[in-house]
């Protein structure tokens, strides 16, 4: 049986670090939701994952920066961008003012071929 749910539902009114939540989990592949406020990565911390992930932001508004890039990337809802495996990355800042939902899609390269 299929329980319908809703990726803007339950948002936490206020949180002390990102929330992470894992929606579908298979072989090479999970999806998850993620929502921020006002979050960013510590100053010396880039992620640096084994699998790709994409990432859709829904709501709200962040900024990433990769190693590899002079000039962050700003996102609004609708934008998303594949972050290949192994691409170090980090999120130099959320909005404050309100929930940034984003929506991750991380997949093993196997699945590529």
């Amino acid at each position: 049986m299929t329980i319908p749910s809703n990726l803007f539902a339950d948002l936490p009114p206020s949180l002390p670090e990102e929330l992470f939540e894992t929606l579908i989990s298979a072989k090479g592949l999970r999806v998850e939701r993620i929502v921020s406020h006002g979050q960013a990565s510590p100053a010396d911390f880039w992620y640096d994952q084994p699998d790709n992930e994409w990432v859709l932001l829904l709501e709200g508004a962040a900024r990433l920066r990769f190693e590899d890039r002079k000039e962050p990337l700003e996102l609004i809802p609708g934008d998303h961008v594949l972050i290949v495996a192994h691409t170090r990355h980090r999120v130099d800042w959320t909005d404050p003012k309100q929930p940034t939902i984003w929506l991750a899609i991380h997949y093993s390269s196997a699945l590529d071929r």
